[in-house]
Parts: C-alpha cells; structure tokens; sequence
C-alpha cells in the first residue's frame, strides 16, 4: 500500500532507465513475432478490402462442415464459413460475379436456409478503400512530425513517430496472430490508437520539458535523470487514462459482441483495447528512451554528464540527492525523493541561538 501511495503522488520509487533495455527486448519480441505472422499467414482482410461476395444464412442445425461441403459441391470451396451464433453462418467467397453470386445465393438459399443478408464487393472498391487508408495513414504521420517538429523538437517528434509505428506493427501483428479480420472499423481503430499514443507521449514529453527548464541550468542533472524524473511525475497519470479508456471498451466488447453478439463491435473493440495497453507502455518506455539517447549526445548534456563524473556523483539515476542547507552552515544534509533523484523538497530553516537577550514576549491583550 505504501508503494502504492508514492506512486500516486508521483514519489514512487521507478528506475525507468533500467527497464528501458528490459522493454526493448519484450518489445524487439513483439515486433519479431508480429512481423513473422504477418509474413507467413498474413491479414484476414474484411470483404470491402479484398472484395467478394457475403452471405448470411439462418440454419438451425447446420454445422460449418455441412456448409463447406454445400459450398464445394458449387464450386467455392475455398469460401470461408464462421459460425456467427448457433443458426447464423457467415459464408464468404473471392466470387465477385453478380450472376455466379446470385446462383450461389438461391443455391444456399435452398440447402441452407434463408439469406438473411447478402452483400458484394467489386475488387476496384476494395483497392480504393486499401488506398485510401495508407494515404490517411501517411498523411497523418507527416502532420504529426510537423507539428511535434515546431511545437517541442524534432528528436520529440521523431521518438513519437517511433512509438506511434511500434504500436501500429504491435496491433497489426496481434490482429495477423489471432487472424481477426480487419474492416474500416479496425482502421479507424488504429488511427484512434495512433492519436492516443501521441496524446500520452506529448504528456511525458511536457513534463520532461517543465523539469529541464527548472533544472537543467542548475547542471546536477543529467538528461537521463531529468527524464527519470518526469517519467515518475507523470506515471500514475498516464495509468489512470489508461484505465478510464479502457473500462468502456471492455465493457463495450462484454455487452456488445459476448452478449449481444455485434460482431462490428468486436473488430474496433479489440483494436482500441491493445492500443490502449500499447499506447501507455510506449510513452513510458520507449518514446522516452529515445529522446533520452538522443539528446544524452548534444553538447550540452555531454558537458554535464563529465561534470558529474568529475565530482564523483555519475553513479546513476537514483543517486540521493545531496543539497548545501545555508540555515545548517558547512553541514551537508541529504534528502530522497522516493529514491528518484531529483530537487530537494525545502525544509523550515532552523534559527542558531546567537546568545543575546532574547527579546520580551508581548502582552496579551484583554
């Protein structure tokens, strides 16, 4: 419980830059096993991307071996059958011919059961809504390292394009593992992703930015532990976001998709879930440790880091905070800060006996 309370008051004892090399494993694995599934088995496309031909027929009774073997005795049976509910079957094929769909439908029809929705997808549609999506894709990334660029710095920009690509591979790759199909509902998912984790690293980067302005002329610090500072003022922060935008999405996939079975629901549910999980650990872990590599290399925090080694304090970045109190003379006083190093909170000022007569108390008046 105590931890638990330091960390809410931004006190808690994190070493951020020991788990930065520990998180670019976990996430040099993530991105290995995305990259690797998106390679073999590819993305379960939706029907407006590859185009098609759907069917959604009422079957009571009917198993997706029967369907399958219906569909190959039409000639499609390469057509991907998904048991929606216990009597819905999704039926989907590469037809995209409105006369040979329109037998498969009457056919199914017949067999099956009656076709409650029937939808088709000219391939052009499908290559014009993919195209669309990589422009936004791309227009969204050039915005964003505009503005970054001029508002912070372009090593800021550049750890945030960073991280923002890091969680477009992550969710793609789990979306690729688990073969879930992705719709424009999934892609306007990710692109909520992406502005949720540029909102949460410009968070960290705003506050890195406050405590180098303060601290940084004071040349004690080094950038990494300015960096390791901000980070511990701003990490119970970035969990409670994360954890009020994540209660509606879960409860949006329970009630949507596990008990009201909307499967529309399902596609933008889960993508807005794990971006919400990858979003956070990005900012913190990421983000973060690139623009501190970056900018550990200027000159200036250069010049700073050999000055803590000249003075014998470059042990790291939870070194205890050692301060000259000028109320306690040449005695050094030391203070931590939830292990963090970082500012000495101000103590009251102790006044020395200077032996004189100490003055008269005053009256009090009746």
């Amino acid at each position: 419980m105590s931890s638990l309370r330091l960390l809410y008051r931004g006190e808690a004892p994190v070493d951020f830059p020991r788990l930065w090399r520990r998180a670019l494993v976990v996430s040099a694995t993530l991105l290995v096993i995305g990259i690797g599934s998106f390679a073999l088995q590819g993305l379960n496309l939706g029907l407006d991307f590859e185009g098609g031909t759907s069917y959604e027929v009422r079957s009571p009774g009917t198993s997706v071996a029967d369907a399958r073997k219906v569909m190959a005795d039409l000639g499609a049976a390469d057509a991907r059958i998904q048991l929606v509910d216990q009597d819905l079957l999704r039926i989907r094929s590469d037809i995209d011919d409105p006369a040979r769909s329109a037998e498969i439908r009457d056919t199914l029809s017949s067999r099956l059961g009656p076709i409650e929705v029937f939808e088709q997808v000219g391939p052009t549609w499908g290559a014009d809504v993919t195209d669309k999506a990589v422009r936004a894709l791309v227009v969204f990334f050039a915005v964003v390292a505009l503005y970054l660029t001029i508002r912070l710095e372009w090593k800021m920009a550049l750890g945030a394009l960073v991280a923002v690509a890091h969680d477009i591979v992550v969710s793609v790759g789990f979306y690729s593992l688990f073969q879930l199909e992705i719709t424009p509902a999934t892609v306007i998912a990710f692109l909520t992703i992406m502005g949720y984790s540029l909102y949460d690293t410009i968070v960290v980067y705003d506050k890195v930015r406050e405590v180098t302005g303060r601290l940084g002329a004071s040349e004690r610090y080094s950038y990494t532990e300015l960096m390791n500072l901000a980070l511990n003022r701003v990490t119970m922060r970035s969990i409670n976001t994360s954890v009020s935008s994540a209660l509606p999405v879960v409860s949006l996939l329970v009630v949507g998709w596990l008990i009201m079975g909307a499967s529309a629901l399902q596609e933008f549910g889960v993508a807005l879930l794990v971006g919400i999980i990858i979003g956070s650990y990005s900012s913190l872990f990421l983000a973060s440790a690139m623009v501190a590599a970056l900018k550990e290399r200027e000159p200036r925090w250069l010049e700073v880091t050999a000055k803590l080694d000249q003075r014998g304090v470059g042990d790291g970045p939870t070194r205890t905070v050692q301060r000259q109190d000028a109320a306690m003379g040449d005695a050094r006083s030391t203070e931590r800060v939830g292990e963090v190093r970082g500012p000495a909170r101000r103590r009251p000022q102790v006044t020395a006996p200077t032996g004189g007569i100490p003055p008269r108390p005053r009256k009090k008046r009746r």
